[in-house]
């Protein structure tokens, strides 16, 4: 009797819940694109970037067709329409853009936002993004945890020699960005940097002392751009260690402000200058020494159209307690694809110590390559 009692109850509540559940979402209508020559492809028109579409088929998967190729476009989802030349503040003009259901027709685009609101045209020559509205509310608000959204690469490469001379030689390196928000067309809000390079090796032969090789540099900042500039106020941590100088290690920690130059999808140029402390500690310790001083600090990357990754950077550091301490550094590298995220990289780096212990020469320069991984 308990038993059937309970089967009951818990009957009549499974059926309750199946009364009151809700239905289904209705599966969105198709969108629908027409091409110049009159072949319609139905399915989901995803973004357009630029002079480009991309609409995925349900036959024929995701296409990329240029916006002169399109005769006519329909969509009864919503989309937001940025112009050209707009570097939007996610806190405030990201609201004002169009947005609705669009359509397009003779190059141009008709958003409509509500039935009874009168519709917006806009040439397709001047729109340099279209973007469904979840998508757009993900890459304007978005706010990254600490584990995401990095981008970088990672660099090794060996040299080994056996014979009657005996040398090994490794070196690697790892380079980190985040940039918030990662579209460029977005005004930039902060941005993380975090690099690390080494370089050890050693050379052994009859008859000679063992001749050894070590250079180690690791460095982050972080700059927060002030609201819908170019311009930024960052904080700069870096480390170095040079056997081949005679120095252990060189602290350098500082802030100052920066400006970016350029800021494009392929190409970037910065200018930074700061207020820096710099403790350096040598293998001979009676050289070691505390300093006030300043970097001056110039950054360029640029990526050409088939993926070539150029990158360069000068920095100098006056020290105005003790003026004859001045340093410099001055790195540049070329990463260029081989197969999918693989690469193959030549960089060149050269330190300048005004200072180094006696016995030491001032320069230290490297010349490395070694297989590159794209991180992102």
């Amino acid at each position: 009797m308990r038993t059937r009692v309970v089967f009951t109850l818990a009957l009549s509540v499974a059926s309750a819940l199946a009364q009151t559940a809700p239905a289904p979402a209705a599966k969105p209508d198709p969108d629908l694109l027409t091409l110049s020559d009159g072949e319609k492809l139905i399915g989901h028109f995803v973004r357009a970037s630029g002079d480009h579409v991309i609409f995925h088929s349900d036959v024929l998967g995701d296409l990329t067709i240029a916006w002169a190729n399109v005769k006519e476009l329909h969509s009864a989802q919503r989309y937001v329409v940025v112009s050209k030349d707009t570097k939007l503040d996610h806190r405030v003009e990201a609201n004002k853009l169009p947005r609705g259901t669009i359509s397009e027709a003779d190059q141009t685009l008709l958003i409509e936002p509500t039935p009874n609101a009168p519709a917006q045209k806009i040439p397709v020559a001047d729109a340099a993004h279209v973007l469904d509205e979840a998508t757009f509310q993900k890459v304007v608000f978005h706010n990254p945890g600490f584990f995401q959204d990095w981008k970088g690469a990672v660099t090794a490469g060996a040299s080994i020699v056996q014979a009657t001379q005996q040398s090994r030689t490794f070196t690697g390196a790892v380079s980190l960005i985040r940039a918030t928000p990662a579209e460029d067309w977005l005004a930039p809000r902060n941005r993380t940097i975090v690099d690390f390079s080494a370089s050890d090796g050693f050379e052994i032969q009859p008859a000679t002392p063992k001749i050894k090789t070590e250079i180690v540099h690791a460095d982050a900042e972080r700059d927060q751009y002030f609201r819908g500039k170019s311009l930024y106020g960052f904080g700069q941590v870096a480390f170095d260690h040079n056997y081949s100088q005679g120095l252990d290690l060189q602290s350098n920690v500082g802030g100052g402000l920066g400006y970016t130059v350029i800021q494009k999808a392929n190409e970037t140029l910065d200018f930074k200058g700061s207020i820096t402390y710099v403790r350096q500690n040598f293998q001979a310790r009676e050289s070691d020494t505390s300093l006030l001083g300043s970097n001056f600090i110039e950054t360029f990357t640029h990526k050409t159209a088939h993926g070539i990754l150029f990158l360069e950077s000068i920095t100098i550091t006056p020290t105005w307690t003790v003026l004859e301490d001045y340093s410099g550094a001055a790195t540049g590298s070329v990463s260029i694809p081989v197969f999918k995220r693989i690469g193959f990289t030549t960089a060149i780096s050269d330190n300048f110590l005004n200072n180094p212990p006696p016995g030491f020469k001032k320069n230290s320069f490297q010349l490395t390559t070694g297989l590159t991984y794209t991180l992102k």
